[in-house]
């Protein structure tokens, strides 16, 4: 426990989240992310054999059994990336106004032409329709549409390689948000122990269904925001998945760049409204990979997501092959603590509060909790919880203090590491509501949350163990 001091609890209350790959694998490496300030460590499918992967999360659970601390971990799903193939001399030189033949033909592909692996978009495209190709430094228009092939004329785009992604804006594809890779993926997350599985190019909420049936409960889905008709149909996504993350990569090739940032907007509020977490992501300190200091612009694109009301902000590449992996972290951390002290960070997040329907108690004591540790100056509002429904709905309320949430439930406990301001403690289940009160002071202490003389703001559901019935708030003194 004592190597946690330095860096628990967080001085800040949005939550980071750290990729991992070759540059950040070993346990010394994992370790000083953590310290640095990664609360979540995400394991990137899309790379990696399952070798690896699990390796890395063997890592991480022994450093949580070394700190005493949950750590949240994260698998995320390749999805179904759609590229063109290979061609004869590894590239071709573009110009626009230069016509070729996009086919199903996988011999290595020329200047006149190149193979399209993927029936599915030529079965959608339209004359006039757009594709862009290697996230969106080449956009083709698409002249004749034949059974096997498509003609394209170039718009934009000087040169052109082998397997680069292929966008297809403003369509909904006929193909699975889950592909054969995935569902062996996922199976593999789930028997290594992940407690998130982040879903790719979700287009809609029976795609989250499929994954949320395939995880059979055991791990939380996520729900990666990158394709407009995700957007569309962003309420039923929100409503059925777990977490969003708002993925900008691919999300910023389909739609116009101006439109991503008042999207992010949108769905930070709409997810904290539904009290669910929320992570922006992709290119937030891209430069970091290679220099040891962000841009000015990549500071303020992070203060921007974070003044949003963010739950959590990621790094991608930045730590996974990176040459800075730790700076990166760090500076993540220095500008979400210089944020958070920002006087006007506060009066935003104030002007956000969500809603509380006038029938829902858990809502009603979840806002409340907020409210009163605010004018107490409370040290802490301490949840119990089995689902973490009590700490999400107080987190949905961005409260100016910590939230101590102490569950019996040691998966519940690793999820809360991604909601905003929490920190959650994996503890025995509490006998009563005396005991209750008595563990919350105790914990609060030992976790250097509240201090002697300080109050506590708790809430519970009673009767203990159902999930979602908050329904009790109380004030407690440290003694």
């Amino acid at each position: 426990m004592t190597s946690s001091i330095l860096s628990l609890p967080r001085k800040r209350r949005t939550r980071i989240v750290a990729t991992l790959g070759p540059a950040s694998s070993s346990p010394e490496m994992i370790t000083k992310l953590f310290h640095a300030g990664a609360d979540v460590f995400r394991l990137n499918f899309s790379h990696g054999t399952h070798a690896d992967h699990q390796q890395r999360l063997k890592i991480i659970r022994e450093l949580e059994a070394d700190i005493g601390y949950p750590i949240g971990i994260i698998a995320d799903l390749q999805g179904p990336k759609l590229r063109v193939g290979k061609f004869a001399n590894k590239a071709i030189d573009l110009r626009a106004g230069m016509v070729f033949t996009m086919d199903l033909d996988t011999t290595p592909g020329d200047e006149n032409r190149v193979c399209l692996p993927h029936p599915e978009i030529i079965a959608v495209a339209e004359p006039g329709m757009k594709l862009l190709v290697d996230d969106g430094k080449v956009q083709l228009n698409v002249r004749e549409k034949h059974k096997d092939r498509l003609i394209v004329e170039v718009i934009t785009g000087t040169r052109l390689s082998d397997n680069k992604g292929v966008n297809v804006p403003n369509m909904i594809l006929p193909i699975p948000a889950l592909t054969d890779k995935d569902r062996i993926d996922l199976a593999a997350a789930m028997d290594m122990g992940a407690d998130w599985i982040a879903q790719s190019f979700v287009q809609r909420p029976e795609d989250i269904a499929e994954a949320k049936k395939l995880s059979g409960g055991h791990a939380k889905i996520i729900a990666k925001l990158e394709k407009p008709s995700a957007l569309e149909r962003l309420d039923g996504i929100i409503e059925l998945t777990d977490a969003v993350m708002v993925a900008r990569g691919d999300l910023g090739v389909e739609i116009p760049p101006e439109r991503v940032p008042p999207e992010q907007k949108r769905i930070v509020r709409k997810v904290r409204s539904m009290g669910k977490p929320v992570i922006v992501a992709t290119q937030m300190l891209e430069s970091m990979i290679t220099a040891a200091t962000p841009t000015r612009a990549e500071a303020s694109d992070v203060a921007t997501a974070i003044y949003d009301g963010t739950d959590a902000i990621m790094l991608s590449a930045e730590t996974a092959s990176g040459d800075y992996p730790i700076a990166a972290v760090e500076m993540m951390d220095r500008i979400a603590q210089s944020v958070e002290s920002d006087p006007l960070y506060r009066p935003i997040m104030d002007a956000e509060h969500p809603d509380v329907s006038g029938d829902d108690v858990s809502d009603a004591i979840s806002a409340s909790a907020h409210y009163i540790a605010k004018d107490l100056k409370a040290a802490a509002i301490v949840t119990f919880t089995m689902s973490g429904f009590t700490a999400r709905r107080a987190a949905r309320q961005r409260p100016v203090v910590p939230i101590l949430c102490l569950t019996p439930d040691a998966a519940t406990a690793r999820r809360m590491a991604l909601s905003y301001g929490v920190h959650p403690v994996h503890h025995a289940n509490v006998i009563d509501f005396d005991d209750m009160v008595a563990r919350a002071i105790e914990i609060a202490a030992a976790q250097g949350l509240a201090k002697k003389g300080q109050r506590l703001v708790i809430t519970a559901g009673v009767p203990f163990g159902t999930p979602g019935s908050t329904n009790v708030l109380r004030i407690a003194w440290v003694d």
